[in-house]
């Protein structure tokens, strides 16, 4: 069983995949898709934690532009050594968050349980700021460009639009349900669906 977990930013992705491979005793990746892809692509860190997961529209449109057969861009060369880890994760038993791992899974015909966490904005600006990755910016601002360049960058690579229901097993709003208790159902599922 192979987990993909996509998220909204502040919607806890990180914390729910953490609890859940302690419970179901698998691995989990996430920031360890960076020094991955690093290895493979050749592009440092720094270079794969930027263009690794998010794309934003001007980038997207000039990366559409000079893509050819006779160049890639950064962006296409770090996807493509992404896409070759997610693929040999999914070797084993593991989580992924992000990454579009559930669409290179399923294209791949790997089988996965997928899940999108989603919560209202209030919720996820209260762990925003308790992550404090937005520097100088404001918020709201920061968490607003993390998701739409997170869906620029899933659509471009994928052709599908994140959060759409029909790429998801379960979709789940953290902030209704809370985190212990998303972790707890998503427990309880998944030993149901392992043990099948």
């Amino acid at each position: 069983m192979v987990i993909t977990i996509s998220r909204e930013y502040g919607a806890y992705g990180r914390s729910v995949a953490k609890a859940l491979s302690k419970r179901l005793g698998i691995e989990y990746y996430d920031v360890d898709f960076v020094r991955m892809t690093a290895q493979k692509s050749g592009y440092s860190e720094e270079d794969v934690s930027r263009e690794g997961e998010l794309l934003s529209a001007g980038s997207r449109f000039i990366n559409s532009f000079l893509s050819t057969s006779a160049y890639n861009s950064s962006y296409d060369e770090i996807f493509q050594a992404q896409r070759q880890v997610v693929l040999e994760l999914a070797k084993n038993p593991c989580i992924m968050v992000g990454r579009c791992s559930n669409i290179i899974l399923r294209e791949a015909g790997i089988k996965t349980f997928d899940v999108f966490l989603h919560a209202d904005h209030a919720f996820r600006k209260a762990h925003a700021l308790e992550l404090n990755e937005y520097g100088k910016m404001d918020v709201d601002r920061y968490m607003d460009r993390c998701d739409h360049w997170r869906k620029t960058y899933y659509r471009a690579y994928t052709g599908h639009e994140m959060g759409d229901y029909h790429d998801y097993d379960l979709s789940v709003d953290v902030g209704k349900i809370g985190v212990e208790k998303t972790i707890d159902l998503l427990a309880g599922l998944l030993k149901d669906v392992k043990e099948k």
